[in-house]
């Protein structure tokens, strides 16, 4: 019978191995990588339609994941405001301590439009010229009295 002592030492080495496992996962530092999920952004333009000269106020949420997602991290922020032009900001900070670092979870800014479309913003977070997280919403601007594109 010695096919049921190789199936023993099988078993035995099965059980062995994925017991490893569990006490892999089960390690503080990857349990937290397993815990770790992506913070989501919201971004909202309020008021969605107006007329212009439209100042339009954008206000961007970071949502869910860890206080100290290194990817959101001290990025640098883009607007794209959808007529054309665009704005950047990069900052300089402390370099990222894993469970110190914070990241930002509100963004908030004005854009006034001059003149009547449908426009698309996009905000990106950005590590570099890589794009790590990004939102997007559009707003109406209608034909005002100021709008250097009314006939009246």
């Amino acid at each position: 019978m010695p096919w049921i002592s190789r199936l023993f030492a099988l078993v035995a080495s099965l059980a062995a191995a994925w017991l490893a496992v569990i006490a892999l996962v089960q390690h503080p530092i990857l349990a937290e990588a397993r815990d770790d999920e992506r913070p989501a952004l919201a971004l909202k333009a309020t008021p969605q339609v107006g007329f212009a000269p439209a100042e339009i106020r954008l206000s961007v949420e970071v949502k869910g994941g860890p206080d100290d997602y290194e990817r959101f991290y001290c990025p640098a922020i883009e607007w794209d405001w959808g007529d054309e032009t665009s704005s950047e900001l990069r900052s300089d900070c402390d370099p990222y301590e894993q469970r110190k670092s914070e990241i930002t979870r509100r963004y908030r800014t004005t854009h006034i439009y001059q003149t009547a479309g449908n426009y698309r913003i996009v905000f990106r977070l950005k590590r570099g010229s890589r794009v790590v997280g990004s939102a997007s919403t559009a707003v109406q601007v209608r034909s005002g009295l100021r709008d250097p594109g009314n006939p009246w």
